[in-house]
């Protein structure tokens, strides 16, 4: 936050009167010692206009951003406040058919106030599933997750990521967590996604819990020419994608309380559309999970790629044309 003239000197004589030490006074009012002693500096020098904002000349580069488009951003963020920087980013360039870089927007959302600390976990590459898939459907996590409902209970909701596009293929909420409810939301994910035959994911990633290593599961699996795949017991990052989707989705539910399981099954039906379709995911090049699974996401990197080289010369030609200072 930038003070005025005004602002900086009545610190100051807050300060200057405070019966409490400076650094007692400035930690209550959030100013950093470093900032307070060159303000005062300043008024020491050259008394009250020295506390005055200075007008620095602002050096002009070809590729800065013209206020309209940072207008343009700005509005954006403040419509989407779910998003990251680097989302807006991504979100404005598919939008508008131009180029703006992540870092850019991350310093034109935190000089206006607008960033706020992201919320992740680090997880080492040494933790996640030692065989990365290369296609869709080449394999599937599924997991519960539980849910306590005021007045209802716990309620288990049992969910389908392919592991490959991080796409959701099929969720349910369950009133228990049983082998059973396990295959039908295998099954489900199955009809779904039309897959026939020869289609089905090569292998099913599941933890070690009672509802995957029985045999209602596994030999559900196996007529279905799947492979049962357990991850290693104790080790949830081999579930990596599933887990974080679980941690990601839960932040956003969980920010309201359900007073009957169908307000959370609407909040569900809510969320993952959003989370498959809108929310761009870092690990698969800023694309959405839609995008991969269906197979769209390499004309969306073409076009990103060729809206930045058109972007980027446009800005070019216009420095050099109008030398425009922004």
């Amino acid at each position: 936050m930038r003070l005025n003239q005004a602002e900086k000197y009545e610190i100051i004589r807050l300060v200057e009167q405070s019966s409490d030490s400076v650094n007692r006074t400035l930690k209550a009012l959030g100013i950093h010692k470093s900032t307070f002693y060159r303000w005062y500096n300043a008024y020491l020098s050259e008394g009250y206009d020295g506390l005055s904002i200075k007008q620095t000349k602002r050096q002009s580069y070809w590729n800065q951003v013209p206020e309209k488009e940072q207008r343009l951003i700005l509005d954006m963020a403040l419509e989407h406040t779910a998003k990251s920087s680097r989302e807006i980013a991504y979100l404005y360039t598919d939008s508008f058919d131009k180029f703006i870089s992540e870092s850019t927007v991350y310093r034109l959302l935190k000089r206006h106030g607008l960033i706020q600390t992201p919320a992740f976990e680090l997880i080492k590459a040494a933790d996640e599933f030692k065989d990365k898939t290369t296609y869709v459907n080449q394999m599937w996590q599924t997991d519960f997750t539980y849910f306590k409902i005021p007045g209802w209970g716990w309620y288990f909701l049992s969910t389908v990521i392919d592991d490959y596009s991080r796409y959701i293929v099929h969720w349910k909420l369950y009133r228990n967590m049983r082998a059973e409810d396990a295959k039908e939301t295998i099954e489900q994910a199955i009809i779904k996604s039309n897959l026939k035959p020869g289609q089905r994911p090569d292998k099913v990633l599941t933890d070690n819990g009672s509802s995957y290593i029985g045999a209602i599961f596994r030999d559900y699996l196996i007529d279905q020419g799947i492979k049962p795949v357990n991850g290693r017991p104790l080790h949830p990052q081999t579930q990596g994608k599933i887990e974080r989707y679980h941690r990601t989705m839960k932040s956003v539910i969980k920010l309201d309380i359900y007073h009957r399981p169908e307000e959370l099954v609407k909040a569900l039906e809510k969320y993952v559309p959003y989370y498959n379709n809108e929310r761009y995911h870092e690990s698969i090049k800023n694309v959405v999970p839609a995008d991969v699974y269906f197979g769209t996401q390499h004309k969306i990197l073409k076009k990103r790629a060729k809206t930045k080289q058109k972007t980027l010369t446009i800005r070019r030609k216009e420095y050099l044309r109008n030398k425009i200072y922004f």
